[in-house]
């Protein structure tokens, strides 16, 4: 029993929880252990953390949650690592996103998954917190849903007066999107993405 890494698992598992974070009661839920041992692991990776100059983490407690947090020094580079919008930055999934929605806005997210095959939620949220695209509206009809569109700085990145200088697709892309033709159009707006840089 004492081979058990338990600061390592509550790292990963703090890490894995995100903004969320843990409760004292999740930690003993999770790791099976009283509370006072959970509390005592808890304590001793904080610990760690503190008596660590060169870590860039630490842990803090908010309403009664654990969470993993950067160090306030290290704020600015954080910020800049925010603030641009660089296409290393995105993944796979926020780059097919980004190019449905720039070539078809305005666009529903129920519209952007139709073509995409797969949920788009989390890849709308990148690329908002990015400032590359924006609500623009609400879609006629039952619900109301949230129309998305490209901003500004979308086009200040990539060198564009307006969306109509956005190169042409094949016109077969426009009218059907089927899984060969999407492939086509995420890998002509991935060119046009690594030709702007």
């Amino acid at each position: 029993m004492n081979s058990i890494n338990w600061k390592g698992i509550l790292e990963s598992l703090l890490f894995a929880a995100g903004d969320e974070g843990l409760s004292m009661k999740q930690v003993c839920s999770v790791l099976e252990i009283e509370e006072e041992r959970a509390m005592g692991i808890l304590e001793d990776l904080m610990q760690d953390y503190e008596n660590d100059a060169d870590r860039g983490i630490y842990i803090v407690e908010i309403a009664g949650t654990f969470q993993l947090v950067t160090k306030k020094s290290n704020a600015d580079y954080l910020k800049k690592l925010v603030e641009s919008p660089h296409v290393s930055f995105l993944s796979q999934a926020a780059l097919e996103t980004l190019a449905i929605i720039a070539y078809k806005q305005p666009i529903t997210r129920t519209e952007i998954e139709h073509i995409r095959g797969v949920k788009t939620e989390r890849p709308i949220q990148t690329l908002a917190s990015k400032g590359l695209v924006k609500e623009v509206g609400r879609a006629e009809g039952t619900g109301r849903a949230y129309l998305f569109g490209t901003t500004k700085e979308f086009l200040d990145y990539f060198g564009l007066k307006s969306i109509e200088e956005l190169p042409p697709l094949p016109e077969n892309i426009e009218d059907e999107f089927a899984q060969d033709e999407a492939d086509l159009f995420f890998e002509k707006f991935q060119e046009t993405l690594e030709s702007n840089e």
